[in-house]
Parts: structure tokens; sequence; C-alpha cells
């Protein structure tokens, strides 16, 4: 299915899949900055806040669509939205916007070397 209008050639199977790697890429930047083991009791909420960054980068550095980033993740565009405006308010923490700032520069660079963003 191709819809218009975006940084991205939006059949379902590129933006799922770019979708799982900004997700895996964020997973991996915040073991390597967590200074503490996660325990198992914490895994939930670990992985929603995983998700809510990799949604919010899809949607703010890639310009992913709601929709398409809610179909990716199998959740609704409500949820991302949510996930986006979570995100923008924990930016005020200086550590916090490093982090998300790196993941964008870092997940531009991959999509933008792999030809998947058109430069305007």
């Amino acid at each position: 299915m191709q819809s218009g209008g975006g940084a991205f050639d939006r059949t379902e199977p590129a933006v799922r899949s770019v979708c799982r790697i900004v997700r895996q890429l964020v997973a991996e930047l915040l073991a390597l900055a967590s200074d503490r083991q996660m325990r198992r009791r914490n895994g939930r909420r670990a992985a929603a806040h995983v998700r809510q960054i990799a949604m919010y980068v899809c949607h703010v550095a890639l310009q992913i669509s709601f929709v398409e980033i809610a179909a990716a993740f199998g959740r609704d565009r409500t949820t991302v939205s949510h996930a986006c405006n979570a995100v923008e308010d924990r930016r005020d923490d200086c550590a916090f916007d490093d982090f998300v700032a790196t993941v964008e520069r870092i997940a531009l660079s991959i999509f933008a070397s792999a030809g998947a963003i058109e430069h305007e």
C-alpha cells in the first residue's frame, strides 16, 4: 500500500522495518547509557519507555505519520500521539534531551545513508 506526502516510500513492510530498527536502536543506546541493571519488575515500564522514544523519533525525525507508526507498533494512533507528547514534555531535562537528540541524529544518519530519506 502506498501513501504519499513524507520522507519515505510508504510501503507497509518498509515502515515496519524502520520502526523496528529505531526501537532496537533506542533499546541498545539506553542499555549503554544506563548505569544500573533493569529489574524484572521494571521491564514493562522500560519497554514502554523505549517504545515511546522510538515512536517519537519515527514521527519527529523521520516524518512518519501517527497512523503508520501505530500500525508498525501494533498500537492506536492516539497512543503514538500520547507517546510523542510524553517525550516532548520530558525534553526539558537536559540529559534526556541530549539522549533523544542523539537517537534522532543516528536514525537520520542510518536512513539517509540507506537512501530511505529524500532531502529537500
